[in-house]
């Protein structure tokens, strides 16, 4: 078995304007002081890192290793969540998503999907510079709006919806799969890609791509009322990153798991800092360590109620209390009993 690394901070929730948020280096430090020996990188804030820059200068990409390592702090991998998004888009989404975009794509659902695609190619650069074997994204959406559908579906439109999807994926997968990066999308509502089944409509429309993987976030499984433990079970070979992220589903008599349009406090379905929800991260951490996961646990920090910073906080111990060094030797080795085929034989009784 192998250990789970960690603890790691996503960066997304975090970057901003004002110190020690709106720089690398600062940012990298403040990290390191709460206890974070890596940090995943929201690519698409160039307070913190560019991208394109990143692509296609190894030394820019050398210089920010050695500002992390100064502080002891490993960069564990990229995102593109919201260039993902955009690979993806429903026309009927367009204008939700202008900020999503650069402002020449504004209102232009075809220069939003180039630009994506683009972001997605400079990101599998970046990635292979930096050292990196996994990547965070998401897939986007093209039936989304069709999820819960009245009137019903027409016949062969999700055949052909991932059959879509798997057509703008699979030349970014097969660039990722060119510098040996796993891409791995979050199973997240909104999404394509919200379960295990649709998973695996994507992964069967991509031929079972050996770069198209899982980022597994427990908080998105039990929102949507599924078992997130057994989902490590059927999906372990597929899950290469961790969000260590927590949540809460207390349906009621009012609304339930789509939330009646209420804000995130008072819906049945929250995110919650760390320790704060109902998920069993014994059971995720053993599950994942059981199965050889070797890679990041990595805390998002999302919720309705904490401060983020003490969330951040009590997220790096959160994690330290949970990663489970495996063990290097088997629990009854006193009994040494060795090998002895004519004992065998006698015990069998042939």
């Amino acid at each position: 078995m192998k250990e789970i690394k960690g603890p790691a901070l996503f960066l997304a929730q975090f970057a901003g304007d004002v110190a020690p948020f709106n720089s690398f280096e600062a940012i990298i430090e403040w990290v390191a002081s709460i206890g974070y020996k890596g940090v995943q990188i929201p690519s698409w804030d160039k307070r913190i890192f560019d991208l394109e820059r990143a692509a296609e200068s190894q030394d820019y990409c050398d210089s920010l290793k050695e500002k992390a390592e100064k502080f002891g702090v490993e960069i564990t991998e990229l995102s593109t969540h919201i260039q993902g998004q955009l690979v993806a888009c429903h026309p009927a989404y367009d204008t939700l998503f202008n900020g999503f975009g650069p402002d020449l794509a504004r209102d232009d659902y075809g220069a939003k999907q180039k630009w994506a695609t683009e972001q997605l190619m400079f990101a599998a650069k970046a990635s292979e510079r930096l050292g990196l074997t996994a990547h965070a994204t998401f897939p986007g959406a093209l039936l989304w709006h069709t999820v819960y559908p009245w009137p019903q579906r027409p016949a062969g439109l999700v055949e052909d919806g991932f059959k879509e999807l798997a057509r703008r994926w699979r030349p970014i997968l097969d660039a990722f799969d060119e510098v040996g990066v796993d891409v791995c999308y979050e199973i997240h509502p909104g999404e394509d890609l919200h379960d295990g089944v649709s998973f695996e409509r994507f992964l069967a429309a991509v031929d079972h791509h050996p770069r198209c993987n899982i980022l597994y976030d427990p908080s998105h499984l039990i929102l949507q009322g599924m078992d997130y433990l057994e989902f490590i079970d059927i999906y372990h070979e597929r899950i290469k990153m961790f969000h260590v992220k927590d949540g809460e589903l207390n349906c009621n008599g009012r609304s339930g798991v789509y939330g009646g349009y209420q804000a995130w406090i008072d819906r049945p379905g929250r995110f919650r800092s760390l320790g704060d929800g109902q998920i069993d991260f014994g059971g995720i951490f053993s599950k994942l360590t059981q199965y050889g996961f070797d890679g990041w646990a990595v805390v998002e920090w999302e919720c309705c109620i904490k401060d983020p910073e003490d969330g951040a906080r009590e997220g790096a111990q959160f994690v330290k209390d949970h990663i489970i060094k495996p063990c290097a030797r088997s629990f009854d080795d006193f009994a040494a009993a060795g090998s002895d085929n004519d004992l065998n034989r006698k015990v069998l009784g042939i």
